[in-house]
Order: C-alpha cells, then sequence, then structure tokens
C-alpha cells in the first residue's frame, strides 16, 4: 500500500488501543511482510538461551568475511503476551525486525521470554539480560559479533530493555533502541500491574532514573499516533536527559505511525525508522 494511503489508515484509527487496532495494523503490512518471509529465512530457530520454555531466540542473517553487528529484538505484548514470530507468512510479526537486520548486514535475534502474570518484575528484564549474555557467549558460532550487540525493544520490550540496564548498568551491549516505552514519567496504569506489582511500589521499580543516568547510546522513538501516555514517556525521557547530560538521545518521532505500527512496518518499503537504526547501530559499532 503506497505511504499516504497508509498514513490515512492509520490516522483514521486514532490513539485509543482497542482490541481490533492489531489486526487492522497487520493487514497493511501483510503482503509485504510475507514477501520479506520468503526472502529471508530464519538462520536458527528456537535456541535455548535460559531454562524456561520461553527461554528461546531465533537468528536471521548469515556468517560474512567478517563477524556482523547484532541487532536484539525484544517484542511487545502488555507484558501479558506476544511472541517473537516464526518462518509462515502468517507468523511474520516481530520476526520481520530480525529479517530487517539480516538484510541490512547484521545478525537479527528475536527473542521471548516469560509472560506476567505468572512472572512479575523483573522477569522480562532479567530475560533480556539472559538472552544478551548467551549471544555473548554463542553468536560468533552464527556470525555475529558478541562485542557489537545493540538491543531494541517496543512498547513492553522497549520496557524490559531499559530495565535490563537499571538491573545492569555495565550490560554488554554497545547501544539501545527504545520504541514507545513506558520508563515512569506518567502513573502506572492498573492492568500493568500484573506486571509490576502495587501501584505505590512503581517509582521504585520502573527504569526512570537508569534511563535519565546511563551512558549508553539511545535511540528512543515514539508514533506520532501513539496515545498520549506514550508520547508523554518520550517527552520525560527526553526532558530527563536533557537535564542530566546536557544534551537529549538521538531521537525519532514515526510521522504517519501508531503504537502497533511502529513495529510492524519495520522491513517494509517504508524504510524511514529502519533507516535510523541501521545509521545508529553503525554509528556506535563503527
Amino acid at each position: 500500500m503506497p505511504f499516504d494511503a497508509t498514513r490515512a489508515a492509520i490516522a483514521a484509527m486514532g490513539t485509543t488501543l482497542t482490541p481490533d487496532l492489531l489486526g487492522q495494523v497487520r493487514a497493511l503490512f501483510d503482503a509485504e511482510q510475507a514477501a520479506l518471509t520468503q526472502a529471508v529465512p530464519a538462520a536458527a530457530v528456537d535456541l535455548a538461551y535460559g531454562p524456561h520454555e520461553r527461554h528461546r531466540l531465533d537468528l536471521y542473517g548469515t556468517p560474512g568475511d567478517a563477524p556482523k553487528p547484532v541487532l536484539v529484538f525484544v517484542h511487545g505484548g502488555g507484558f501479558l503476551r506476544g511472541d517473537k514470530g516464526g518462518s509462515g507468512a502468517e507468523t511474520w510479526p516481530n520476526a520481520a525486525v530480525g529479517r530487517m537486520a539480516a538484510q541490512a548486514g547484521m545478525i537479527g535475534a528475536v527473542i521471548n521470554y516469560r509472560l506476567a502474570p505468572d512472572h512479575i518484575w523483573p522477569a522480562g528484564s532479567q530475560d533480556v539480560l539472559a538472552a544478551l549474555y548467551w549471544l555473548v557467549a554463542h553468536v560468533a558460532d552464527h556470525g555475529g559479533d558478541p562485542q557489537r550487540i545493540v538491543l531494541v525493544g517496543t512498547s513492553a520490550g522497549a520496557v524490559h530493555v531499559a530495565g535490563a540496564i537499571r538491573l545492569r548498568p555495565d550490560l554488554a551491549a554497545r547501544g539501545a533502541v527504545l520504541l514507545s516505552g513506558l520508563y515512569g514519567h506518567t502513573p502506572l496504569d492498573e492492568r500493568d500491574q500484573l506486571y509490576y506489582g502495587n501501584a505505590q511500589d512503581y517509582a521504585g521499580r520502573a527504569p526512570r532514573e537508569a534511563m535519565a543516568a546511563t551512558t549508553l547510546p539511545l535511540l528512543v522513538a515514539i508514533a506520532e499516533f501513539d496515545p498520549p501516555r506514550f508520547q508523554a514517556e518520550f517527552l520525560g525521557l527526553m526532558a530527563d536527559r536533557l537535564a542530566r547530560h546536557g544534551t537529549m538521545p538521538r531521537g525519532y518521532i514515526a510521522s504517519g505511525h501508531n503504537h502497533y505500527s511502529m513495529a510492524m512496518h519495520l522491513g517494509t518499503s517504508d524504510r524511514r525508522l529502519a533507516d535510523e537504526i541501521i545509521a545508529f547501530v553503525h554509528a556506535i559499532c563503527a
């Protein structure tokens, strides 16, 4: 679908996250993503990075003459759901980010992690760290450079990436890309208590201070049609960074996109955000 038509369709959806919105957004990109699924098969599937059944990751991209940068994608899903996707055309969401990385000459890793309410804070962030350190130990066997790993998360995945930095400020990653995340600048949503616990504990568990303090290179992005709470989080993080460091991190506003299309369009002909992510990776992994 041409970009102007896609933008109009997404704009008409508004900024409220409704149960049927995900399917509407997916339909906009199904054709292009099905083609990408055929063009870039998985290089390795369901590699275990830990003991739980959801401690699994898939790899995309093939070894080259030299080790390649590694892009690790952490899916969203409101802490309660989500999957790394797979090899079938019907399971392209999230897997498409790994395929995008492979097309850009990187090794893409797409992970699953434990979900609430069975696994509460900080399980998701602990799993990001476990996957990261499994890759540090093993990604060279698949053509990746363990010294050039960049974390990418969207929505709850961005929260888990930020939480991983909170848990391990010296984590072995070159940088992080945070797409439409929540960092502690707005009140805790009641549903999110299924992961974070009681609202009175949120300030001590949210990654706000870690995101303000970290010296890890960041790319922070928000969608034009993200819900207002997510937009306020983006602005709050930018303001915190400006106050703390005298400068904002690399930032991006994905015009014409919403909370779901932010990640779902990666790998399509709308390359604006993909190119920003790839440029960020090259800049910090040179």
